[in-house]
């Protein structure tokens, strides 16, 4: 296969399949070729107004050798796709037990489902259409249901927040693609596949995990809602799930995808002596723009006409003080929604339907903290931490998700009239959120925002809305894990965010692939 890089093509020009394909013959020189494939679409609005399409395609040709010699194409290159591969054996009938319906449960329990197992996968919550009616419910009438909400039920917390599918993680086993190709087998847009910001929304992405909860059950994989651990039994080299309803699972293989909001887990682990430790991540408050405020400052004054959709940004920042300072889940044209799950304490996510179409933008803009700035020196330290904010929080916003315009924000004091903005889902309280961070990463926020101004003007107005507290941007522990997936403590698998090991919902599930492999590996027959 040849791969040709950076094939530039201005908006205004022919994208069509097959100008591509005329495109590629000429670059390689050739007279035709039955059919390409986009691997890689984003978009250049660096010199803007002039913005373009920026292709990566790959061509299935004979003597690719020969063909690449005779064009001279300084963008073309031989390249060998890689390929999933699931480790190849037979197991014995077992049943693996999964903790947690989140994209590491749930991929993890996918794997497991089409390789012949049978597993068992339990969470907390309901299923998604029950949940998907809990939350709304919250969102409309402040009534907080613990056992089902935006953190906890089937799908995970990845379910009620943008559906972005991009990730950092470098993947050369091809978990990733996988993933990608599951989630359009079961009704994804097929641009996710190439798309370089790949994002399914969240109204799909339902849908989505709906459709693959249906196939495993068809594979014999057993779904167990509203059925939360509470502690772990291990005896002779069998490990017990207890649960709450007094029931009981044994397995040799426990995957724990309990995802960054089971704290009652991480303590209950904790006491049991799991090995585990704190760890950094991040915290903040939301801002919200109007979109076109933001698609102006990426694509430029005539945004609306080029049909791009709501434009996304990153931003970066390294403080005087050392922290850094960074967008986190941004959401174009989407809401800021409470994503509370515990009564007395409030936290806020950002999340997008497929059109992201609100009319607002919004971020996390966090400040990173690490171990040293918990409350103690403690595993559960970082829990602790959290914790803290989000009642202040809840108290703050009576409830409701407390707001504030950064003006007020700089300058200490409560907005006079109320902040009205429509750009969330739960009902709101004007507060004065400018001592809700501890002084240091307050300031680290503030000079954040006046850098990311620079960038995008009008970024750090003082009528931009503020939101809090974002504070559970990944997992405050760490639940270790040897090289071939286990916990010390016998039979566990800690798996996906909650674990320490992912951060967002490709990187979750693609964790959750590895630890089926591991799986799957201890138990192959010879």
């Amino acid at each position: 296969m040849i791969r040709i890089n950076q094939i530039k093509l201005h908006i205004d020009e022919d994208n069509s399949l097959q100008a591509l394909k005329g495109i590629v013959c000429k670059k390689l020189r050739i007279d035709s070729v039955d059919d390409i494939m986009i691997s890689r679409l984003s978009i250049d609005a660096r010199r803007k107004p002039e913005i373009y399409k920026v292709y990566t395609i790959d061509v299935q040709v004979n003597n690719e050798e020969a063909v690449l010699r005779k064009s001279r194409c300084k963008q073309a290159m031989i390249y060998k796709p890689v390929s999933y591969k699931w480790p190849q054996g037979q197991v014995g009938e077992y049943r693996p037990v999964i903790i947690g319906m989140g994209p590491a449960g749930l991929f993890c329990a996918y794997m497991l489902a089409e390789a012949g197992c049978k597993p068992i996968i339990c969470d907390r919550g309901r299923d998604i259409t029950k949940r998907t009616e809990d939350v709304l419910n919250f969102w409309n009438k402040g009534v907080l249901d613990p056992v089902s909400n935006v953190q906890f039920g089937e799908g995970g917390a990845g379910t009620f927040s943008d559906g972005k599918l991009n990730t950092l993680v470098n993947d050369k086993s091809g978990r990733n693609a996988k993933v990608l190709n599951i989630f359009v087998k079961h009704g994804a847009p097929e641009n996710i596949l190439y798309d370089s910001k790949p994002h399914i929304g969240t109204d799909v992405l339902r849908d989505v995990i709906a459709s693959m909860r249906d196939y495993m059950i068809s594979l014999g994989c057993e779904f167990k809602y509203e059925r939360k651990l509470t502690t772990i039994d291990v005896k002779s080299g069998i490990t017990e799930a207890v649960f709450e309803d007094g029931s009981r699972i044994a397995t040799d293989s426990l995957v724990l995808a309990i995802g960054h909001s089971a704290r009652d887990t991480f303590a209950e682990l904790y006491r049991l002596g799991v090995p585990m430790s704190a760890k950094s991540f991040a915290v903040g408050l939301r801002v919200i723009h109007p979109q076109s405020m933001i698609d102006n400052a990426m694509y430029g004054a005539d945004a609306h006409k080029l049909g791009l959709g709501s434009a996304p940004y990153k931003l970066t920042h390294q403080c005087d003080n050392g922290r850094g300072v960074y967008s986190f889940c941004m959401c174009p044209g989407g809401y800021v929604v409470n994503a509370s799950s515990t009564v007395g304490y409030t936290a806020v996510n950002g999340m997008s339907y497929s059109g992201r179409d609100s009319g607002y933008a919004n971020s996390g803009i966090i400040v990173t903290v690490t171990p040293d700035d918990y409350p103690g020196d403690d595993t559960l330290a970082g829990v602790k931490f959290q914790e803290k904010l989000e009642a202040e929080c809840y108290r703050l916003g009576e409830g409701n998700i407390p707001v504030q315009t950064y003006g007020s924000y700089k300058s200490g004091h409560k907005d006079t009239e109320p902040v009205v903005c429509d750009g969330l889902k739960g009902r709101i309280n004007t507060a004065d959120l400018s001592h809700l961070l501890p002084e240091e990463l307050s300031e680290s926020f503030k000079e954040g925002m006046e850098a990311f101004d620079n960038i995008i003007s009008g970024f750090a107005s003082d009528d931009t809305v503020l939101a809090g507290i974002e504070s559970r941007t990944s997992s405050p522990v760490r639940i270790h894990r040897n090289e071939d997936g286990m916990s010390e403590y016998g039979g566990i698998y800690p798996c996906g965010e909650g674990a320490g090991y992912a951060g967002g919902i490709m990187s979750a599930a693609m964790d959750g692939i590895y630890i089926a492999e591991e799986i799957w590996k201890k138990h192959l027959t010879v």
